[in-house]
């Protein structure tokens, strides 16, 4: 038995799976990732105050709270509430102010990129059913 439990279809398996990683080893490979996190971007923006914002460094703040409740007694959940939700509130920020884009291509190059991944598909798909006669 070959890929899907039909007779052949090994080759259009792998040449499907191939075809299917390059594909998106070379669309991952083409967007351009950047971020404008730093200590003085602000998280939240609170406007019903004049313009009042959270920023990253005050999250800061509460995390070395949490650090020092921490080292005096480590079974204080206080402390560790503080630590990992400043851990997890600055992870936050850095995927929420994160910006994705593609880089300079040719149309070429993107054609090659769509052909290889959704033919990949095709070919993938085609060798889990059996052969039509």
């Amino acid at each position: 038995m070959g890929a899907g439990g039909t007779r052949g279809g090994e080759w259009q398996f792998f040449v499907g799976l191939t075809m299917i990683v390059v594909g998106f080893y070379l669309l991952l490979n083409s967007i351009h990732i950047h971020s404008q996190f730093g200590f003085g971007t602000r998280l939240i923006n609170i406007s019903a105050f004049g313009g009042f914002g959270i920023t990253s460094g005050m999250i800061m703040i509460p995390f070395v709270a949490g650090i020092v409740i921490l080292f005096y007694n480590h079974r204080n959940y206080f402390g560790w509430f503080l630590a990992a939700g400043s851990i997890l509130a600055l992870i936050f920020g850095v995927i929420a102010s994160s910006q994705f884009s593609f880089r300079p291509m040719s149309a070429f190059d993107l054609i090659i990129i769509l052909v290889l991944l959704f033919g990949g598909v095709g070919f993938f798909l085609r060798s889990l059913f059996p052969a039509r006669k």
